[in-house]
């Protein structure tokens, strides 16, 4: 079996900063990480190599730092890696992403199954996955928490509102997985050697024989025209409790509101 596992490298939550300038987001000089709920995926993938036998090939799209998440996804168990790495990749949405990941991927057949996160923490959106799935032309199963092989399909069993969902793919096929499905396992020694000799596979546009139309900014049908933080525009009040007088102040004065409010 041939896995194929899209991953991204994401700042982590407590760092993401947007440019106001440009409305995309600020990568520079931030801590990154593996998309967290990108780890299940890869548990997924090699929990099925383990089952069944074959490889895994992660790839990325970034910057020349993206690197560090491919090396950390080998050391965990994946078998080789791609990194996509270009100028013209630069400020791609959800589309432009989509699009140079399959490019990738067409590149890389044949292959088996199509693994992703649910979505990524920085996006949040979902999309990346089953754009994938509709750019290859791939039977798509998204929320996935429980991934079998039986006579040559995916048998993927999916989260839904009040239940569960199973549906039978044929193969080749992509699916998205919930945290559900695994715990992550951490990188090993003898991983963590592979990783580190490892040379990652470096493809531009070029090589992935990508249409420059349809990528980064130019090939991004969305735009992110404005981003601010929201201000309070409500008055309030603030109450310094220094001792027991005061405190009881406080008290008498925050149900005198609750009054006033009709809540009390």
């Amino acid at each position: 079996m041939r896995i194929i596992i899209p991953i991204k490298q994401v700042p982590e939550t407590s760092n993401v900063k947007m440019d106001p300038e440009t409305g995309t987001m600020v990568r520079e000089g931030v801590e990154s990480i593996i998309n967290p709920l990108d780890l299940y995926s890869i548990e997924t993938g090699i929990r099925l190599k383990e089952k069944y036998g074959g490889e895994i090939i992660v790839v990325s799209m970034g910057p020349q730092k993206a690197e560090e998440a491919l090396k950390e996804a080998i050391a965990m168990g994946c078998d080789d890696a791609v990194l996509l790495t270009d100028k013209f990749f630069a400020g791609s949405d959800t589309f432009a992403t989509s699009y140079t990941i399959s490019k990738a991927i067409e590149k890389l057949k044949p292959f088996d199954l199509i693994l992703c996160g649910e979505r990524a923490t920085d996006g949040d959106t979902a999309q990346v996955g089953p754009g994938i799935a509709s750019l290859l032309g791939l039977p798509l199963a998204t929320f996935t928490s429980k991934v079998e092989i039986e006579d040559g399909h995916i048998k993927a069993t999916r989260l839904i509102e009040g239940g569960y969902e199973v549906l039978n793919l044929p193969m080749p096929a992509l699916v998205t997985v919930v945290k559900e499905i695994a715990d992550p396992r951490l990188p090993t020694l003898t991983g963590k050697l592979k990783a580190k000799k490892l040379e990652i596979k470096q493809w531009t546009a070029k090589e992935i024989e990508a249409d420059p139309e349809n990528l980064g900014l130019k090939g991004s049908p969305t735009r992110v025209v404005k981003t601010f933080s929201p201000k309070v525009a409500r008055e309030g009040k603030v109450i310094e409790v220094k001792d027991e007088k005061s405190l009881n102040q406080a008290v008498d004065e925050i149900i005198e509101l609750l009054k006033e409010k009709a809540i009390i």
